[in-house]
């Protein structure tokens, strides 16, 4: 019982470390990206794709409503995998600071800089008495110098680089997925299939259009653009995880 209460008390305190070097907040904060729905993050040398499962509630739900894929400048992107509102401070807070960065340097920011701009804001919210960590985690793509970069934050303010990966609900099948498929001469086209096929590794049905957000950041224009249910469609197509429309009726 006295254990109990122990750590019962350092779960209470944010800015206590446990006996053992932990943070009890922190660790709650990524079980909570653990419950979101998936998100992926796949580099090619043509480009970034971010691609996301749009899970709803209800049929009545606006599905326009449902945002996991953000722009956070004309170079960058952002998805997202925990508590939305979480998502919706930092996602802010990153394009207040490309802005910023654009008025003071008259350049695009680039996407290290924003990234490391943003887990240092998160690791505030680890040593700060009266408030909690973010309980989301965020995969960061863009093109920078004519070179795309993909990268994860983290609830403890860490920043890290990836060739491809994947954070929410079933990540650890997902890595796995991810592991065995990618590959680093893979085109844009590629990344885009390779992302859909590892996001319907993360649920027992098949994915369907309406359900999934797809974004890109190609280094060619180095625009953020996000495809419309008709080309995911056709990308569901070609990779044979199509929902059969009959077996819904």
């Amino acid at each position: 019982m006295q254990g109990q209460s122990q750590q019962q008390a350092y779960d209470r305190g944010i800015t206590i470390f446990s006996p053992d070097g932990r943070l009890y907040q922190v660790e709650y904060a990524r079980e909570a990206v653990k419950r979101g729905t998936a998100s992926i993050g796949v580099r090619t040398p043509d480009g970034v794709v971010l691609a996301v499962d749009k899970r709803f509630r209800s049929p009545l739900e606006e599905r326009s409503s449902v945002e996991k894929i953000h722009k956070a400048d004309d170079h960058i992107g952002i998805a997202s995998a925990g508590h939305v509102a979480d998502a919706r401070q930092l996602i802010d807070f990153a394009r207040r600071q490309a802005q910023v960065n654009q008025l003071r340097y008259g350049e695009p920011i680039g996407v290290e800089t924003l990234t490391k701009d943003v887990t240092d804001h998160i690791q505030q919210y680890t040593q700060v008495g009266g408030a909690r960590p973010f309980g989301v985690a965020l995969i960061i793509g863009g093109v920078e110098d004519g070179e795309p970069r993909l990268y994860e934050t983290d609830p403890s303010g860490t920043p890290t680089e990836w060739q491809a990966l994947a954070v929410g609900s079933g990540r650890s099948e997902m890595l796995d997925h991810l592991e065995e498929n990618y590959r680093e001469e893979m085109d844009l086209d590629g990344g885009i299939g390779l992302a859909l096929e590892t996001l319907a590794t993360a649920t027992d049905d098949a994915i369907e259009a309406s359900g999934t957000g797809v974004a890109t950041i190609d280094v060619e224009t180095e625009r953020f653009r996000q495809l419309d249910d008709d080309e995911i469609e056709s990308y569901l197509d070609e990779q044979d995880l199509d929902v059969d429309e009959s077996d819904d009726e």
